[in-house]
């Protein structure tokens, strides 16, 4: 007989992250719960959204992250709590830890540490203290692409609804547990160069490229406002530092998602890039 689901709450549910993990949630069969500040809200986005949620069996429960009594009435519901919270709001997960503490009942935390790995990264401030992997271009370049550093260092690149899979199918998987996934599904590593050579051939363009060289970069982080610079300081450390890839994962700290779930169809860079002909 099949174990019965976890109870997944996420937090941060609304946001550009979250909204897939409450899909994937659903879709693989767990009760969902999805924290919201207002169940009826005016924005008709943000309405019809919700309204999504709950036509695919999520529940949603009204609550504040700075809000305590409500918190921890909504951690109560779940037995796995998943953070997607924004970078802004990176600092402010110990409300939440305190209402998990205090609720007693959950067995499984992800904290919202999706992008760079935060114990083996070098990023330099301000990513280094509001780290977030939630700053992605909206589409490949028309004319011109302005590439960081050399455009030789590999880098990983993976759909967001895939992110959300991948995350809750790790949710009731002891393998995961305490460990951090790695999702890097192979055939999504590629360098810059490599990448806008793959919307070349399919969009039959060529493009123009402005190299920044690494100090060029690194002065630009340093002299942009938020929210650029966070951006800048992530496309570093994973486009010119390279650091999604060329590693080893320690098996006792770490577990590679393409070999717990291979039976995953995940996008591919080249089937991502034909949403745009």
């Amino acid at each position: 007989m099949a174990s019965e689901k976890s109870k997944i709450l996420v937090v941060g549910a609304t946001g550009y992250l979250g909204r897939h993990v409450v899909a994937a949630s659903a879709r693989l069969g767990h009760p969902t719960f999805a924290l919201v500040r207002d169940a009826a809200p005016s924005d008709p986005a943000k309405a019809a959204l919700l309204k999504s949620f709950q036509d695919a069996g999520v529940t949603l429960l009204k609550g504040d992250l700075y809000e305590q009594a409500s918190l921890v009435s909504a951690v109560r519901a779940a037995d796995v709590v998943i953070s997607t919270l924004g970078s802004l709001q990176i600092a402010d997960q110990t409300r939440l830890i305190d209402a998990i503490k205090e609720a007693g009942n959950v067995k499984r935390f992800f904290p919202s540490e999706f992008g760079l790995d935060v114990d083996r990264t070098g990023i330099v401030e301000p990513g280094k203290t509001l780290l977030s992997g939630k700053a992605l271009a909206q589409g490949p370049p028309a004319d011109k692409a302005v590439v960081l550093g050399d455009g030789n260092a590999k880098a990983v690149y993976v759909e967001e609804g895939d992110i959300g899979t991948y995350t809750v199918l790790a949710a009731d998987d002891p393998r995961a547990e305490n460990k951090t996934l790695y999702v890097r599904p192979p055939a999504n590593t590629l360098s810059h160069n490599e990448l806008l050579a793959l919307w070349e051939k399919k969009s039959g363009r060529a493009f123009e490229r402005e190299y920044i060289p690494e100090e060029a970069v690194l002065k630009q982080i340093q002299e942009s406002p938020v929210p650029l610079n966070i951006i800048l300081a992530i496309g570093h450390a994973a486009h010119v530092r390279g650091e999604q890839t060329g590693f080893e994962v320690d098996p006792a700290k770490g577990a590679e998602a393409a070999e717990l779930y291979p039976d995953v169809k995940y996008t591919t860079v080249d089937e991502y890039l034909d949403r745009f002909l």
